[in-house]
């Protein structure tokens, strides 16, 4: 069975609810306390940490492991590419048979005091240099050999990396036959990396972080940043420095995939702002099946989770309101790119991305693995995690995050089908946490850049949902200047 491939992507005041009152200032920070000693000294001894990138080789791999982490290795190296005007790094994360591939840039305003992001993009199976170089990273592929400076790129105010995840995707890699094959999995390798990462560039060490992601890194990410925390225990227990993890950021998220395709009928058949594409006798027949699919989806996948019966309702509800999605290009109603439902035809930065990326010189400069084959987008992986579409609720591990103090921002481009405003919008009102009854007291309003709409927010607490006008499933590509607000302005904690 073929699933479809989702990638790509603080108001004031007091509310009184039906059982308590809450004011945001219990929200305002986490639960841990970050950059201050250790309450047990750690035995130096056993680790001596690299502390400086700039004296990374440009033509070498340095090797970073930590004795906490034993069976994890750490690759790194300068890489003179993309925008001179930053230092940029690459490098690998190697679990035993496992090879993840990763990007990083220095922000370039101070990298000594910015925040550090961590992207991926969604799929699952999809590459996150598309993020890198067709999104927000700070270079566009120009051809098959070039690049030129990305103005609005989201290391302008912080330090960034996009990973190649799970392995398979991009220049990440197995041998011997490995793979990862759920969330849960990948998880906690990204959250052992980031520990060997932090411990071995201390000037980073309490820095805020913030972990993001778009499209079906709206599941990825709420558990990726889980491990992160949960293993902050593990850290301080060992006499070592939490990691900040400061908030979360999901683009175009199906956060709760169950929702998201029950939304398709509102968006095809409502008012809801977009194109009236659907014909009205598909619309009836929409309506008449959607009592159907809801009730498959809440006894099969909701109240419990039985695996052939959830996977039977899936492909019901996805053929039951997938229409539109044969016809025009499913990341963007305003730009339908009719009768070409293909990628590379609606976008064809992607094949540029994909002709760089086999350039043998550039993966030479990458420091690509020489049995590293490049893949943009793995469809035997998403097919593969599959089961992993509805084998846990993401958005459980959402609101566990934010009865924690972890922030956490849902932006959508408001004119993006396959992952819409509309799902994304429904799924913050009903998430099950200490603020959701005031968080659903507040109104849907505008936000704007200098006068100018640019779309709407709603906000309290830890929580912010905010949409992006003109945008589609890939946001910062359509819409790079709100975009990139909208990033800054979360960074700096300031109101949308």
């Amino acid at each position: 069975m073929k699933f479809p491939a989702w990638w790509g992507l603080v108001l004031n005041g007091l509310v009184t609810s039906t059982t308590a009152r809450i004011s945001q200032e219990h929200f305002l920070a986490p639960t841990y306390q970050v950059g201050s000693s250790p309450s047990t000294p750690y035995n130096e001894g056993l680790f001596t940490p690299v502390e400086d990138l700039h004296i990374l080789s440009t033509s070498e791999y340095t090797s970073l492991r930590h004795p906490s982490l034993p069976q994890y290795n750490v690759r790194i190296k300068q890489s003179q590419f993309c925008d001179g005007e930053v230092q940029a790094y690459t490098g690998y994360i190697d679990i035993e048979a496992r090879h993840l591939f990763f990007y990083f840039f220095e922000s370039r305003r101070d990298p000594d005091k910015d925040d550090v992001v961590f992207w991926t993009n969604g799929g699952p199976g999809g590459s996150s240099s598309l993020g890198l170089f067709m999104e927000l990273g700070p270079c566009r592929v120009t051809s098959a050999n070039s690049t030129k400076r990305f103005e609005h790129a989201w290391n302008d105010h912080a330090n960034v990396f996009f990973i190649d995840q799970p392995v398979g995707v991009g220049f990440s890699y197995a041998e011997y036959g490995e793979q990862v094959s759920s969330t849960s999995e990948a998880a906690k390798d990204i959250s052992a990396f980031m520990v060997i990462f932090f411990e071995h560039f201390s000037k980073f060490k309490g820095r805020p972080f913030h972990m993001a992601g778009e499209s079906y890194g709206g599941r990825y990410i709420p558990v990726f940043a889980s491990a992160v925390y949960d293993r902050n225990a593990e850290l301080i227990e060992a006499g070592l420095t939490p990691i900040n993890i400061t908030s979360v950021m999901i683009g175009n998220g199906c956060t709760d995939f169950a929702g998201v395709v029950r939304s398709y009928y509102d968006i095809q058949c409502g008012d809801y702002g977009f194109p009236a594409v659907t014909s009205i006798s598909d619309c009836v027949r929409m309506k008449q099946l959607l009592p159907r699919c809801q009730k498959r989806f809440q006894e099969s996948c909701i109240d419990v989770t039985d695996k052939i019966d959830c996977a039977s309702a899936w492909e019901f509800c996805w053929k039951a309101f997938d229409s539109v999605f044969l016809k025009y290009n499913a990341y963007d109603a305003l730009r339908p790119c009719k009768g070409h439902a293909d990628m590379t035809s609606c976008y064809p930065i992607v094949r540029d991305i994909g002709d760089y990326l086999t350039n043998r010189t550039v993966q030479s400069v990458l420091g690509v693995d020489p049995h590293s084959n490049f893949s943009l987008i793995n469809f035997e992986l998403n097919e593969r995690f599959s089961e992993d579409s509805w084998s846990f609720r993401a958005e459980h591990y959402l609101a566990a995050l934010l009865e924690r103090r972890i922030r956490a921002l849902v932006y959508v481009g408001d004119t993006d089908w396959i992952c819409n405003w509309v799902g994304n919008e429904r799924m913050t009102l009903n998430l099950e946490w200490t603020g959701q009854k005031e968080y659903q007291s507040r109104s849907l309003r505008e936000w704007y850049i200098d006068g100018d709409v640019a779309g709407k927010t709603r906000s309290f607490g830890p929580l912010t949902f905010a949409t992006i006008r003109d945008a589609g499933h890939m946001a910062p590509y359509d819409q790079p200047v709100r975009s990139l607000e909208l990033a800054n302005r979360w960074l700096a904690g300031a109101e949308f």
